[in-house]
């Protein structure tokens, strides 16, 4: 037998009617308690044929206009999304017990949003940025360790310019399911969807069978 759920159930208890609501509260309570990466979210796109792709990233902003998260825009995912502008993402808190799946339309973020968080990561990360062919072939360690020498060289002294082919898409959902763990497989699913027009986005409301 499963232990009962730790920490609040609002969406047994309530439905909010906005859905940031829930997700803030319940990143607050995955940041206390998730032991890495409480961030972490699964990111899945789809190639030219269709076919899914799927990996994990890290949510490095959010707000009611989306979830944002950066990339090399050459690697992969950032080809895809940028030919097929739509993607899902899934966050699951085992140390909670609950998941937040979200669907939606992406768009690049602003170059002032990219600069901005480009100059606030380490330099060493700003050079990884600029070593990394990412997703390409890479025939060994040394070849990586070589470029990234280059560029620490280059980059030594001053401020690290953000790559032109480096910055960060923006999940504008559409849809959004919340589940959080219950006994005997009797789960809690609370979806939300987006109500096209308007100048403000509002939101329908659905429970789901678990």
């Amino acid at each position: 037998m499963r232990p009962e759920i730790p920490g609040n159930t609002m969406i047994r208890d309530a439905t909010p009617s906005d859905p940031y609501e829930v997700f803030a509260a319940w990143l607050k309570e995955a940041e206390e308690k998730e032991l890495n990466d409480h961030n972490a979210m699964c990111l899945a796109s789809v190639d030219a044929n269709g076919m899914p792709s799927a990996r994990m990233v890290l949510l490095k902003d959010w707000d009611h206009e989306g979830f944002v998260f950066y990339t090399n825009f050459e690697s992969r995912k950032g080809e895809q999304l940028l030919a097929h502008p739509k993607a899902a993402l899934m966050f699951h808190w085992k140390s909670v017990r609950r998941s937040v799946r979200v669907e939606g339309m992406v768009e690049q973020v602003t170059s002032e949003e990219a600069d901005a968080y480009f100059a606030s990561r380490p330099k060493q990360s700003q050079i990884g940025a600029w070593a990394s062919d990412q997703s390409r072939p890479l025939t060994g360690r040394f070849e990586l360790e070589k470029k990234v020498a280059k560029f620490a060289a280059k980059y030594g002294l001053g401020t690290v310019p953000r790559p032109p082919h480096w910055s960060g898409f923006r999940v504008r959902p559409q849809r959004i399911e919340f589940w959080q763990d219950g006994p005997f497989r009797l789960h809690d699913r609370l979806v939300y969807h987006s109500v096209p027009g308007g100048t403000e986005q509002s939101w329908t409301t659905e429970r789901l069978y678990p």
